[in-house]
């Protein structure tokens, strides 16, 4: 029975910390991507994100005019939900460890976010969607930065813009060649042979 709560437990904890860090991670991008702000969809996540981003903003430093708070901020609900996690099946992790694993954890998150929003504004431009929908300019601009370059050097064939796949394949290996290794690593140092640390 307590590994069907401890299972329980590790599936709100990813949920819930999930969603505090897509707020996190997705005002860095709209400030990356200088999304429109009166786009009701970016007021809503600076409304959501301002009690913690604007005071922090004075000691973080920010590049290019955007803001690093809301990535610190991410940082660490990542650690906190790695550290929850690894409590919920009895470890105890060594510091070192933790850090490396939130940090995988959090680079991860944000691969996954951007091959979703490239996919999502993939499919919007093949179908016909409401243009006037907030979610359609969001995630087009979110998703320009990493397409732009790629569409530079990639040709379209027949009219068909192939970015988008290459870019959720550089993604995917990303994910497999940096972030993987960096997990498996960060485990290892967290929990040596599966046992409790020190």
């Amino acid at each position: 029975m307590s590994t069907y709560l401890a299972n329980a437990g590790q599936i709100l904890v990813t949920f819930a910390f999930g969603a505090a860090m897509a707020l996190f991670v997705l005002r860095l991008l709209a400030e990356f991507a200088r999304v429109n702000f009166y786009n009701p969809i970016c007021q809503f996540l600076f409304r959501a994100t301002h009690l913690l981003v604007t005071p922090l903003r004075r000691f973080v430093p920010g590049i290019r005019r955007v803001s690093l708070a809301p990535l610190l901020l991410a940082y660490l609900i990542a650690l906190l939900k790695m550290l929850l996690l690894v409590l919920l099946v009895g470890a105890l992790p060594r510091l070192p460890g933790l850090l490396l694993m939130a940090l995988a954890d959090l680079l991860d998150f944000v691969l996954v976010l951007y091959m979703v929003i490239v996919f999502a504004d993939a499919l919007m431009s093949m179908f016909a969607v409401e243009q006037q929908h907030p979610l359609v300019p969001f995630v087009g601009q979110i998703a320009a930065p990493l397409l732009r370059p790629l569409r530079r050097v990639l040709p379209t064939l027949g009219g068909l813009d192939f970015s988008p796949a290459l870019a959720i394949l550089i993604i995917l290996l990303a994910r497999a060649l940096l972030v993987q290794p960096l997990s498996d690593f960060a485990q290892h140092l967290a929990l040596g042979a599966l046992g409790p640390g020190p």
